[in-house]
């Protein structure tokens, strides 16, 4: 008598074995096939140039995944910036630069070097760092050692131009604190905010456009270092408030749908009750 093959309840055939676990040097060999000459044709035709948008993007998805998302969805997140890590060091390897595990030994070297008071150096004296303000001078020491601001000429060196404006701004005012070019408190800097609230008001009645956009940016450039005083990345504030908005649009448009309204129907009146009502839900929420 023939033994009957194990099934599962919807008779398909269960896999007799679980498949092995694929490893980094599985990633890099299936990146190769992509990128080889019987590989996928999209791929073939990247360049570190055409990645530089999908990096930033995936950056920022998983950035939403560590906020809002679940174990599963950072894993997948986390998975595709790794892909973009991968696709650049693959390309970098063709051009005969570098590889993947260059990119890995220099991570690694580098964070044996920035933490000496959890890595000791041979011949020199321990570091002691007790506390995360101690651990920045050591992490900035490091650097000087590395010989990293040997080419810098002014303060402004090495804040990338491609960071967030808000993100930028804040990083600028604390390079420019180092300095002691800063308020003296975080009274001041409120005082100050203000002051150019005040100018914005003033500006907005009777000059340009130009003028305008100017005073603003003084203005939100001024809040930044207020939420800097306070140790509040005025980044993750905004993006948060939107995604806050955002939230509360959708329950609007449900709430129409539900209503048998469109979003264009209704009286202000009518959409600020809703609006209220979305706000009372999510504080509920909380």
């Amino acid at each position: 008598m023939k033994a009957k093959p194990n099934r599962t309840p919807t008779g398909t055939l269960k896999k007799s074995k679980v498949a092995r676990k694929r490893n980094v040097p599985d990633l890099l060999k299936i990146m190769a096939k992509l990128r080889g000459p019987s590989g996928c044709p999209w791929d073939k035709e990247q360049t570190g140039q055409t990645l530089k948008k999908f990096l930033i993007e995936e950056a920022y998805e998983t950035l939403e995944a560590i906020e809002t998302g679940t174990p599963e969805a950072l894993k997948e997140e986390l998975g595709d910036l790794l892909l973009q890590i991968v696709f650049l060091s693959r390309i970098a390897e063709e051009e005969g630069s570098f590889d993947f595990s260059d990119v890995v030994h220099t991570l690694a070297e580098k964070l044996i070097r920035r933490h000496p008071h959890v890595f000791p150096l041979a011949g020199r004296s321990a570091v002691i760092a007790e506390n995360a303000q101690d651990v920045l001078k050591v992490w900035r020491t490091a650097k000087e050692l590395e010989g990293k601001y040997a080419k810098r000429t002014s303060l402004m060196d090495g804040i990338p131009l491609a960071l967030p404006a808000l993100e930028r701004a804040r990083r600028i005012s604390q390079r420019v604190s180092r300095f002691r070019a800063d308020w003296p408190t975080v009274e001041a800097v409120w005082v100050d905010i203000q002051e150019k609230l005040a100018d914005l008001q003033r500006t907005a009645r009777r000059s340009s456009r130009k003028a305008v956009e100017e005073k603003l940016g003084d203005l939100l450039f001024t809040l930044v270092q207020w939420a800097r005083f306070k140790d509040i990345s005025a980044e993750e504030a905004l993006r948060k408030s939107s995604r806050r908005f955002s939230k509360r649009v959708r329950q609007v448009e449900l709430e129409l749908r539900r209503r048998g309204k469109r979003l264009e129907e209704p009286t202000l009146e009518e959409m600020d009750h809703i609006w209220n009502i979305a706000q009372i839900a999510e504080k509920r929420k909380q």
